[in-house]
């Protein structure tokens, strides 16, 4: 199945740059350019591209901003939706953890090595989201800054539904762990990491691992400090 990718960035040579990176690969096509964040939802809806390569900073409409629009479009017959991968120039960015808010399911910086860009398409358009450790640790500072250590956790129910073997896999997704750091990690194969990850993201009713990061940390599985 070819993937359907939508490139969306205020700056043409960084647009043209990502259409010839992603052009030589067999199983993704780019659908469309989009040079600012209205016109990435305005294409979004009319093209329906499985993934959209978002940039934050674009005039009219940021790439939060349409980030969220694009996630409040109705699905396709097949009930599938575009999946939004951030793009950035700023690994510190002080939009990132709002875009992964409004549904981003990735990010990346712009200067990210063409295998770890088409990686993270990959995973988008399977329904996976990807984020790096270095990025997990950074939505975990976040939270530390903005939440006092006293507050109150958000504590969803479903979660004593896990079994230990899923708990133990949250708490590593939370800390950032890919499916091979997991399987490692586990001493399991990678398609039991995938079973695994599946079944925690079904019965948390979570889009996608990104989700499960804030998730962790907000239930209080993953705190700033521990074992990190």
């Amino acid at each position: 199945m070819t993937i359907r990718v939508l490139v969306a960035d205020d700056q043409e040579l960084v647009r043209a740059g990502l259409d010839m990176l992603l052009a030589g690969v067999d199983d993704v096509e780019v659908v469309g350019q989009a040079a600012d964040g209205l016109e990435a939802v305005a294409l979004t809806e009319s093209l329906r591209p499985d993934v959209v390569l978002m940039d934050v900073r674009m005039p009219r409409c940021d790439g939060i901003e349409a980030t969220g629009r694009i996630k409040e479009l109705p699905p396709r017959e097949d009930g599938s939706e575009p999946r939004v991968v951030i793009l950035t120039t700023f690994d510190l960015d002080e939009y990132v953890f709002a875009a992964f808010r409004a549904g981003a399911s990735g990010f990346l910086l712009k200067d990210s090595p063409r295998e770890r860009i088409l990686e993270a398409v990959h995973s988008a358009a399977a329904g996976d989201g990807l984020v790096s450790p270095s990025v997990t640790r950074r939505l975990i500072a976040h939270f530390a800054s903005d939440t006092p250590v006293s507050s109150p956790r958000r504590r969803p129910a479903a979660l004593d539904d896990l079994t230990p073997r899923e708990a133990e896999v949250l708490e590593l997704i939370g800390r950032g762990l890919s499916n091979t750091e997991l399987a490692a990690h586990l001493v399991v194969s990678e398609k039991t990491v995938k079973t695994h990850v599946g079944r925690i993201l079904m019965k948390l009713g979570l889009r996608d691992r990104v989700q499960a990061v804030i998730l962790a940390y907000e239930a209080g599985i993953v705190v700033p400090g521990e074992r990190e």
